[in-house]
This record gives structure tokens, C-alpha cells and sequence, in this order.
């Protein structure tokens, strides 16, 4: 019988250490923020922060907003354009730099990671107007706008994007540029 007592004694004390130890978890790590840029204005021919290039395919008094949302490793970028010309299609993208005075000053495309020109790595916001000259389209990427690498523009171009092929991600000259906030 003396056996049982010995190993209890042995057990006893191994127990005791055991339940000093901390038994609360590690903290889980806090989702990112969510980030949300938007831009809304009537394209004018001086104020870069809405500015038309091509008064042909942006007339006077056409607009646009775009509101791009990320969270939960999710982007939905949605584009509403009003005054544009009617039952046209034109391409749409967000661009690197804010809209300056030339086309060109909003940069290339903004693209999430790489050099891909594809929907997938860029956001691509085409859309056809209708009747009004009223068009609306979304885009769902599934990735995250991160803080420090962020699209300043969005860029409606003069044609539909081409999709495929060597010249993937062109959609002709610029129309008119949103600068982002």
C-alpha cells in the first residue's frame, strides 16, 4: 500500500505547478481597419479635383462619384456618372496620383500587387449610359486597400477596357479624372 502514497506524493506537486501556469490565451490580432476613399464632382475644365479633357465625351455639367470600401479582405469600389454621352460605353479604372491639369498626371493604373493588367490585380469600373447619360457599375476585389499604398484617382477613358491579349488594361485617351480622398 505504501506504493499508491509515494506516487501521490510524486503527483501532488506536478499538479500544483501546473495550475500556476497562466491559462489565458494569446490575444487573437484585431482585424484591420476598414478603409474607405471617395470622390464626387462636376467635371470642370480648371479644377483638378474634378476635371474634364475631352468636353466631347465629358459635357458640361457631366459628373461622377465613387465610393471604394475595404474590409473584411474585401474591396467593392461602386461608380455612379451623370451628364456623360448617351447609351456610350466607356472604361473606367483608379489610377496612381491624383488628377492634375494633363491627363497623364494621375498616373498609371493603380494596381494591387504586381504588374498585371487584369480585373483581378486593378479595379475596373466600365460601364454603358443610358439613355440620360446616366451609368452606374461595380467592382469586387478580393483584397484590401492598405494605407500606405492607396489609389488617388479615378479615370474615365474614351472606351471599354480590353481585356485580354497584349494590350490587356487599356481603354483608349482620358475623359475625365475624380481625384480621390
Amino acid at each position: 500500500m505504501r506504493r499508491p502514497a509515494i506516487l501521490l506524493s510524486l503527483f501532488v506537486p506536478l499538479l500544483a505547478a501546473g495550475c500556476t501556469q497562466s491559462a489565458t490565451p494569446a490575444a487573437a490580432p484585431s482585424p484591420p481597419a476598414a478603409v474607405t476613399l471617395k470622390g464626387a464632382g462636376r467635371f470642370t475644365d480648371a479644377d483638378t479635383a474634378a476635371i474634364a479633357y475631352d468636353r466631347k465625351l465629358a459635357p458640361a455639367g457631366s459628373q461622377a462619384s465613387l465610393t471604394a470600401e475595404s474590409i473584411g479582405g474585401r474591396t467593392t469600389s461602386s461608380l455612379v456618372v451623370e451628364g456623360l454621352l448617351p447609351k456610350r460605353a466607356y472604361g473606367a479604372h483608379l489610377h496612381t496620383n491624383p488628377c492634375g491639369a494633363k491627363p497623364d498626371d494621375a498616373g498609371p493604373h493603380f494596381q494591387h500587387h504586381g504588374t498585371s493588367a487584369n480585373a483581378a490585380n486593378e479595379v475596373w469600373l466600365d460601364l454603358t449610359t443610358d439613355a440620360e447619360g446616366t451609368g452606374r457599375a461595380t467592382a469586387r476585389n478580393d483584397w484590401t486597400l492598405e494605407p500606405g499604398h492607396l489609389p488617388r484617382a479615378l479615370v474615365i477613358h474614351a472606351q471599354p477596357t480590353t481585356s485580354t491579349g497584349p494590350s490587356a488594361g487599356t481603354a483608349g485617351p482620358r475623359v475625365a479624372c475624380l481625384t480621390l480622398n
